[in-house]
């Protein structure tokens, strides 16, 4: 008898690429089935503070208050480097003082916002959008920047919008690190043995779709919020890469040094768990 667990993740390409072999069942899922759950990074982040999917993808700003619940998988993860967040206006040899600018953000606990404080701590004046209408607020005058993420960073520039920051560029110069944009958790009293299993299927997943890149196209073009085929493609092999398989020594490194700077600056609070598995 098959033991079903929820997991959650986005529309986005790279998600959908990352999952489709899992949750269409093409590979062997080891007796698991999933209940799919598909929202933007900060539904998702809020279903986890909670509580309420066994497995989700999360914002690694998110996952620092939630390490007493959940355990971060090795496989299934975004970062890299020049992947990340942009902050963008209309025109940038205008740029608004942004100790008062109104500010679009894709989220409270996103890592783009995290990565927005510690470059830009004086930028306070923040509205929460769903990621997929910053650029139109910005390009109607509803705010004076916007925070952009996932394809949205392939679209801007032909809308006639223009970067003031590249924080992805920001957080390499400044720690020498990847960009640890976003993991997959799952919760801390599952079994060590479905805990294992669930990264194992991830990584196979994964595997899969790299094996067979056009099997995972039909269920990204069904959810992605930008239709055009290349920009999904620019936008897989921007956030999936060989850290999605495996964190590896560089990847856990990353977010190790996110965390510690997320404390110093008291963004996050104290972590007293072991953030990931074994």
């Amino acid at each position: 008898m098959s033991e079903k667990l929820s997991i959650g993740f986005s529309p986005c390409p790279n998600d959908t690429f990352i999952f489709d072999a899992l949750v269409h069942h093409k590979i062997d899922t080891e007796g698991l089935d999933f209940d799919v759950y598909l929202g933007d990074v900060e539904d998702l982040n809020q279903k986890a503070f909670n509580n309420e999917l066994d497995i989700t993808k999360i914002s690694y700003n998110a996952f620092g208050y939630l390490t007493d619940k959940y355990v971060l998988l090795n496989s299934g993860s975004a970062l890299g480097k020049g992947c990340g967040p942009l902050l963008i206006t209309k025109d940038a040899s205008k740029t608004p003082n942004l100790k008062s600018a109104k500010i679009a953000i894709p989220g409270k606990y996103t890592t783009a916002n995290f990565l927005l404080s510690i470059a830009h701590p004086e930028a306070t004046n923040k509205t929460e959008l769903l990621f997929s209408d910053i650029e139109n607020a910005v390009l109607n005058n509803e705010v004076d920047a916007g925070l952009i993420i996932h394809e949205n960073r392939f679209t801007y520039q032909e809308k006639g919008l223009e970067k003031i920051i590249d924080l992805g560029e920001y957080w390499e110069q400044t720690t020498g690190a990847l960009i640890p944009l976003g993991g997959i958790i799952i919760k801390r009293n599952l079994s060590t043995e479905i805990i294992e299993k669930v990264n194992r299927l991830i990584r196979k997943s994964i595997q899969f779709a790299f094996s067979n890149p056009n099997e995972p196209y039909k269920y990204m073009l069904q959810n992605s919020q930008e239709m055009d085929e290349a920009v999904m493609r620019q936008h897989v092999e921007l956030y999936v890469n060989k850290y999605s398989i495996d964190l590896g020594v560089e990847g856990k490194d990353a977010i190790t040094q996110m965390f510690n700077l997320a404390q110093q600056k008291e963004i996050i609070p104290e972590i007293k768990e072991n953030i990931f598995i074994d």
